[in-house]
Order: C-alpha cells, then structure tokens, then sequence
C-alpha cells in the first residue's frame, strides 16, 4: 500500500462513527506501545552504563547534561 497522508484521511474520513472510534483506540494503543518500547530502550541502555561505570550521581545541578 503506498497511501499517502493525505488519502489516508480522506479514507478515514469515509468511515462510520464506530470504525472512527476504533481507528482511534488502535493509535493510541500504538502510541502506549511505543513509549513503552522506547522507556524500555532507555533502561536498557542505562543498565549497560551503569555496569560500564559511565554514569555519574551529583546532586551539583551545574553537573546536569542539558
């Protein structure tokens, strides 16, 4: 399928109120999904600094990363 953005609203729009409604809980299920994957991501890329000793722990705020 090479929809672009713009056919793929002029789809939706066609669409019933009910299948609306469930293309809107299937985004924000996508969108839970992937902060998720990404705070997973994140977490995993701390452990592997902490076991490398990377990380520092200051309570000095002028040693915060921007």
């Amino acid at each position: 399928m090479n929809a672009t953005f713009g056919d793929l609203v002029e789809v939706i729009k066609k669409l019933s109120f009910t299948e609306k409604e469930e293309i809107k809980f299937l985004i924000e299920k996508f969108l839970i999904e992937e902060k998720r994957e990404a705070i997973y991501k994140n977490y995993q890329e701390s452990l592997i600094e902490v076991e490398e000793n990377k990380l520092e722990f200051s309570d000095d705020i002028d040693k915060l990363p921007d």
